[in-house]
């Protein structure tokens, strides 16, 4: 069992995140080997919220360039954390948007 610390690993704070917060959905970055049921837990845990949905996605690393030579950047794995209606907001996320 993994703790919640080791499952969420950072915030993802990009404009379509923050365009999210006013539905009651957080964007995460997560450990690529954690479920649904994992993340939702962790998120629980970690935060004192009520989750209900869980939505995960797998972020493909891209081909960078610096002069003529290449490389790759890490592949990473997202979820979009849904709260439910009667649940308190994320105070992390509190004056962002």
């Amino acid at each position: 069992m993994k703790a919640p610390q080791d499952i969420i690993i950072a915030p993802v704070i990009t404009e379509r995140s923050m365009d999210n917060l006013q539905e009651g959905k957080y964007t995460f970055r997560v450990a690529k080997d954690a479920n649904k049921s994992e993340i939702k837990k962790a998120v629980e845990k970690l935060f004192g919220v009520e989750v209900s949905k869980v939505n995960t996605l797998n972020v493909r690393g891209k081909e960078k360039r610096v002069g003529r030579y290449f490389g790759k950047t890490a592949s990473w794995k997202k979820a979009i954390v849904t709260l439910t209606e009667d649940s308190k907001a994320i105070e992390f996320f509190e004056g962002m948007y």
